[in-house]
């Protein structure tokens, strides 16, 4: 099957909160593959730049430019490369934006290309996405954000993710299960408690109800594990992202103000209370003290997402310095796949454990999930079973399970 790229074409499309995003097509004389980049409503400084083209049309969220950046700069210069040759592909972007951020010609339009071009591989290849990114066959245990909090719901909750994790499912369709059934409970539970009103959903289908205080939140979780018999098969994790509701100098959650040493001594007390096995983003990006001294004190996973965004300066930093001892891998964080699956390897190879993530303004593009599994991360977070754009990940991970029977396995925490 011919191999070589014969066009690259992009257009402007819409991610699930309404907002554009880029959509790229990368096309050989006889196949042809898409990929849609997502984008966060948290964000940490340090990630790749997000271009945007801050004109009238939606209200400044437009990215024409950055389509124009594919259609006029880039796919001029990859007509006739080897579209299985990803390495290539990506470092020609990575050389041609020629900036340490890609801010000349964006991230999101750089990573459009990058991830169409690989799916378009896999078809010339005649492999799964999953095949044809890596060796593993390993399907992730989902960590799903039930409760929205932070700068993902309005209800004062400083926390911006309440997860729950089937670590102690027998398959992924297992897994899927008592997420759905928890789910569902909770939302009979909220809907009792605080009216029909809140069990509408924020941007990544969890549901946010009048609640400040993360200890309410958790028993509210709990109840609904334990009225499907699950508290044995699941466990809680937290993404805290601290940098939202840092102010400078402390901390202020639930209407309290909290130091670093203090905040510190929070966790550690919701641990021993609550049968939390991973917390995310504790502190903000740059307290690096605080982030040292929860990983020394606390034995549970410690995940760097604003602190790392993917980059391998910043994972070198932390492992260094010991300030966490897992990665939250976001493609369109770094902006190529090369780059993010260097960053997976970091991790690893410094005996981190690894968090394939989606993002609040996401799409119907599965291509974290074939990543996932390929890397043999063991863990995703994919959201809640509701809204298109998160149930496209619980069903291409079901897929794939199906896909490859008993070639393939859970992932144990």
């Amino acid at each position: 099957m011919d191999n070589i790229i014969r066009g690259v074409k992009s257009m402007q499309v819409l991610d699930s909160r309404g907002f554009p995003t880029i959509q790229t097509k990368v096309f050989t004389n006889e196949v042809s593959a898409k990929a849609i980049v997502p984008s966060g409503l948290s964000k940490g400084k340090y990630e790749a730049f997000e271009l945007r083209d801050h004109s009238k049309a939606y209200h400044g969220l437009s990215v024409m430019k950055a389509v124009s950046n594919v259609n006029n700069l880039i796919s001029k210069e990859l007509i006739g490369t080897d579209v299985t040759d990803q390495k290539a592909i990506d470092e020609f972007l990575i050389g041609f934006d020629g900036t340490p951020n890609k801010s000349r010609l964006g991230a999101n339009s750089i990573l459009s290309v990058s991830l169409a071009a690989a799916r378009c591989g896999s078809f010339v290849m005649n492999k799964h996405l999953y095949e044809y990114l890596g060796s593993k066959r390993v399907l992730p245990v989902p960590f799903s954000n039930i409760i929205n909090g932070g700068v993902h719901s309005d209800s004062g909750l400083a926390f911006q993710e309440f997860m729950i994790a089937p670590v102690k499912a027998k398959s992924f369709s297992e897994a899927t299960m008592i997420i759905s059934e928890v789910y569902h409970s909770l939302k009979e539970l909220i809907k009792k408690k605080y009216g029909s009103h809140y069990t509408l959903v924020a941007d990544e289908g969890g549901f946010s109800p009048p609640v400040s205080d993360p200890e309410v939140v958790l028993d509210l979780i709990l109840k609904a594990v334990d009225i499907n018999g699950y508290s044995n098969k699941i466990k809680l994790a937290l993404d805290c992202a601290a940098s939202e509701f840092f102010t400078g100098v402390n901390y202020k959650m639930n209407n309290k103000l909290f130091s670093s040493s203090e905040l510190v001594d929070y966790y550690k007390n919701l641990v021993k209370t609550y049968p939390i096995i991973s917390i995310e983003d504790p502190f903000h990006q740059d307290d690096f003290s605080a982030f040292k001294e929860l990983t020394k004190k606390l034995k549970i996973q410690v995940v760097g997402d604003d602190l790392l965004t993917t980059n391998i300066r910043r994972i070198k930093l932390a492992v260094n310095e010991r300030l966490c001892n897992a990665l939250l891998l976001k493609p369109n964080q770094v902006g190529t796949l090369t780059e993010s699956i260097l960053a997976n390897r970091l991790a690893k190879d410094s005996r981190w454990n690894v968090m394939v993530s989606h993002r609040s303004g996401d799409t119907e593009d599965t291509f974290i999930c074939d990543l996932a599994v390929a890397l043999g991360s063991g863990q995703i977070k994919i959201g809640a079973p509701s809204r298109g754009e998160r149930t496209s990940k619980f069903n291409r991970l079901l897929e794939i399970e199906n896909y490859l029977g008993s070639k393939g396995k859970y992932a144990r925490f």
